[in-house]
């Protein structure tokens, strides 16, 4: 099976976690969380405005913490967020406070990898699986490090440049997913710029599975219920299924996220 991560940034709307349930029950194998930063270097408008609009309402990195701890969310749920955050608690502190409120697994993109070793420790020790990005420039030596150090999956970043929505899925995408399956043993998902079932499909078929983010939180930006959020995650759970099966056996070899919370 074709995996399928959405993400969401926290706090969006005041009924953001009903949003989050609602990705759960379209399908969802994992859901990527995003917490609100006033700086959000890698994302573009979209989550942007979305990260904005939720700092406005007040949402800080602890009452996010505290929503999801008390909420039915049986998928591993991993965080995205940027190394400010990280660090401001110490990354021993930060990956304990996620492991307590449920989360499985921490994205900081803006981290460098040389600089990586003490939130790998710190995320270890929690029990949280840190997982690293590789871009279509990396080249070949660093992107086997980055792999060989991942945790619960590799991402591709299938683009250079911000995440937001594109027409159609970047060239460099099935190349890059090509380089990683060659040298890893974890599931390659493929985000950035991927919008709709179409492209959903394409970059599932050219990785392990798909994250989709700003097509989504521009449906909530324009004011999605998350009866409509989980229409459009469903819409995209049944073509990757579809195409499941019209694909060879071999390609469901690593469905799946581990970490679900029962």
């Amino acid at each position: 099976m074709t995996l399928l991560v959405p993400y969401l940034t926290a706090g969006v709307t005041e009924n953001w976690i009903d949003h989050l349930l609602a990705l759960q029950e379209a399908g969802a194998d994992a859901i990527e969380v995003g917490l609100p930063f006033s700086d959000p270097m890698l994302d573009g408008a979209t989550i942007q405005q979305a990260s904005g609009r939720a700092l406005a309402r007040g949402v800080t990195v602890a009452s996010v913490l505290a929503e999801i701890k008390d909420a039915p969310v049986r998928v591993p749920l991993i965080a995205f967020t940027y190394a400010n955050l990280v660090f401001r608690p110490g990354a021993a502190t930060f990956c304990r406070r996620l492991a307590e409120a449920g989360f499985r697994g921490l994205i900081v993109p803006d981290l460098p990898l040389d600089e990586a070793a003490g939130v790998e420790r710190a995320a270890a020790d929690a029990g949280i699986e840190l997982t690293l990005l590789v871009a279509p420039v990396t080249p070949d030596d660093r992107l086997a490090e980055i792999v060989a150090r991942s945790r619960g999956y590799v991402y591709a970043v299938s683009r250079m440049g911000t995440t937001g929505e594109r027409d159609s899925l970047a060239s460099s995408a099935g190349a890059l997913a090509a380089r990683i399956k060659a040298v890893s043993t974890l599931p390659v998902l493929v985000g950035f710029g991927v919008s709709g079932p179409e492209q959903a499909v394409e970059a599932g078929r050219a990785g392990d599975g798909v994250v989709i983010g700003s097509a989504l939180m521009r449906r909530v930006l324009d004011g999605a219920t998350p009866a409509d959020l989980g229409a459009e995650v469903a819409a995209v759970r049944a073509a990757l299924d579809h195409a499941d099966q019209e694909a060879s056996a071999d390609h469901a070899s690593h469905a799946e996220v581990s970490g679900h919370r029962g």
